[in-house]
């Protein structure tokens, strides 16, 4: 199934959509602004909490975590140090461990799980720039698969973000 995430900022709330390819919106994510930790809250059309996501702070590698019904389903970490490429990973509760591998700077990449591809995110085929797809191949993952897609792209614009403020 391929869904499109639309984000949209505004002055005090930064929210996206996600959507399914025939545009209609299926969940929202918004970003909690005055809070001390970042933190997010995936709801459905309804408004019912689907899961909420939370930046660990004092890391040495930016780290979001997942949680459902109170409880951590999912770590999103990407490395500091690393030689030769970035290194994403994704620890799940329930041991399993999820690669992001691809062109990550240009947000083009898969979830991957012992060399099969569960979901690939995509801005290809969109010249705006806060719209990608998100192409989920692995059913029974379909709702952590789009959030873990939606924290890889928050943690790579924060590492930006990193960038343009260290000049």
């Amino acid at each position: 199934m391929r869904y499109l995430v639309r984000d949209r900022m505004l002055a005090f709330h930064e929210e996206a959509w996600i959507e399914t390819e025939h545009r209609q919106k299926v969940y929202r994510v918004d970003r909690k602004l005055f809070r001390l930790r970042n933190t997010f809250a995936v709801v459905d059309v309804e408004g019912r909490p689907i899961a909420g996501i939370v930046k660990k702070a004092l890391t040495f590698h930016h780290t979001l975590l997942i949680k459902q019904n109170g409880a951590v389903v999912a770590r999103v970490s990407k490395r500091a140090f690393t030689l030769f490429r970035d290194r994403f990973t994704v620890r799940l509760s329930d041991g399993r461990r999820l690669a992001i591998i691809g062109n990550l700077w240009d947000r083009e990449f898969d979830i991957q799980h012992q060399g099969t591809t569960l979901a690939h995110i995509s801005r290809r085929w969109f010249s705006i720039r806060d719209t990608y797809t998100v192409d989920v191949l692995h059913q029974p993952d379909e709702i952590l698969l789009l959030i873990v897609a939606v924290c890889a792209d928050h943690i790579l614009q924060d590492l930006k973000e990193e960038k343009l403020t260290n000049l």
